[in-house]
């Protein structure tokens, strides 16, 4: 079964050597996702915003592999404070609540200092989900 590479369009994605998300199967791996967002070239200063934009950046690339929220099994989550976990546990329940995947929360900097979250999720597809670039069987 082949590997589908999807792509946020990203420069880094390429310099860096890394997707957006891969998907292998019903598997689907997305990387590490921050705040920015992409169309405006922008970053919120507010966690709970960068946690929004995370989410809205990992729901285009699940989409684009034919899966959701609902389907995630698993999620890491990256915070530079830990006193802002308390601000960020409800847009993760109201993005994850459906599916309340394994997480993993850990506290370390990040590669800019105006990234204060970084989240990574794996998903599986319900069975007949392909991605849209993938023929249908």
């Amino acid at each position: 079964m082949a590997r589908t590479l999807i792509s946020s369009g990203s420069e880094f994605e390429r310099v860096a050597g890394y997707s957006r998300a891969v998907v292998d199967g019903r598997w689907v791996f997305v990387s590490g996702t921050t705040g920015f967002d992409y169309a405006a070239g922008t970053i919120a200063g507010d966690v709970v915003e960068q946690t929004h934009q995370t989410f809205r950046n990992i729901a285009a690339a699940l989409h684009e592999a034919g899966a959701g929220f609902a389907d995630v099994v698993r999620v890491r989550v990256f915070l530079t404070a830990a006193e802002d976990f308390a601000r960020i546990a409800p847009v993760l329940g109201e993005y994850l609540g459906e599916a309340r995947p394994a997480n993993t929360t850990v506290v370390c900097p990040l590669i800019d200092p105006r990234m204060k979250i970084e989240i990574e999720v794996t998903a599986r597809r319900r069975a007949g989900g392909r991605t849209k670039k993938s023929p249908p069987r």
